[in-house]
């Protein structure tokens, strides 16, 4: 077990230029952790690898690094129901594993989806470690990202998925598709408006919202025919509501889950590209994956996408 960790500052924030509202303890929560609450990973702290990243990169050592993040994501992250002064899923269980490997502690600035990028870029948080998909037009946005997983997405549907939904399609022709704001899915479902109208049929309608909460709900009030995520998370919900919510698809996208951090810091990005690196070869993002129930969660080699 690692020293205890002080207990993690959570700021929050209505946008990436928002002035601060409020300070409160929180920390993340796992079934290894101190005292704080926070998850530590003594055995990877302690190999070869980890020592051999500290000292390589004493900046980092000692210091408190915070994730920008968008909480409500079950099985990556989320607010603990027993605690609202925690966080916890698989996103804030890897980010207390590479602060532990590379030795600094990790804090939060939960933010609306859209605003996740811009917080970093303007300063305002150091990282993101928030089920992110990594895209060169959110790289533009002033970051760089470090791949670390495959994205396998799923189409939240009513039980029976009564409007024929196979995929991201002409089947969506006439229907609300829910989206968070700033989703890839967003574009790509507006695109199959001219094929619905060749067909002619009326193209979709795409409903914006802050949160995946918000989405589902939008489903199961009527307000819309569809969701689109990550297949874990629309697992997740038709586990919540198995009378409600089904599962009409699952599209391989062709994009890749990745950590951002500001562009143009290459010694952290570097060194959390390393410790990521050690994280897969010891076994433990699995073992996260299989913890959070990530039944969908593939390994993406830790590679750099960088537009600077």
């Amino acid at each position: 077990m690692l020293p205890t960790k002080s207990p993690r500052t959570v700021v929050l924030a209505t946008g990436a230029v928002a002035a601060l509202l409020a300070v409160s303890a929180c920390t993340s929560t796992s079934s290894a952790s101190d005292d704080a609450g926070e998850a530590t990973y003594a055995d990877l702290a302690g190999s070869a690898a980890c020592v051999e990243l500290r000292e390589k990169n004493p900046d980092l050592v000692g210091t408190t690094k915070t994730n920008a993040l968008n909480p409500h994501t079950p099985g990556y992250e989320v607010v603990n129901p027993e605690n609202p002064d925690e966080y916890m899923g698989f996103d804030i269980d890897l980010g207390d594993a590479i602060g532990d490997c590379l030795g600094f502690d990790v804090d939060y600035l939960p933010v609306g989806f859209a605003e996740l990028v811009p917080t970093v870029a303007s300063g305002q948080a150091d990282w993101i470690v928030s089920n992110l998909y990594a895209t060169e037009e959110r790289a533009n946005g002033g970051v760089d990202f470090i791949s670390y997983s495959k994205v396998f997405d799923g189409i939240l549907v009513t039980t029976g998925n009564p409007k024929g939904i196979t995929g991201i399609d002409t089947s969506l022709c006439g229907t609300t598709v829910a989206l968070n704001k700033g989703y890839v899915e967003v574009p790509l479902v507006e695109a199959m408006g001219p094929e619905c109208e060749a067909e002619g049929l009326v193209a979709p309608t795409v409903s914006l919202f802050d949160s995946s909460a918000d989405c589902v709900q939008a489903i199961l009030a009527g307000r819309a025919d569809a969701y689109m995520n990550d297949i874990n998370t629309v697992k997740g919900y038709i586990a919540e509501h198995p009378d409600e919510l089904d599962s009409a698809e699952t599209v391989m996208l062709d994009y890749e889950i990745g950590i951002g951090v500001l562009q143009g810091d290459h010694e952290f990005r570097d060194a959390v590209q390393a410790a990521l690196v050690e994280i897969q070869e010891s076994g433990l993002q699995a073992e996260l994956a299989t913890k959070w129930k990530l039944d969908e969660n593939a390994l993406a080699e830790p590679t750099i996408l960088s537009v600077g």
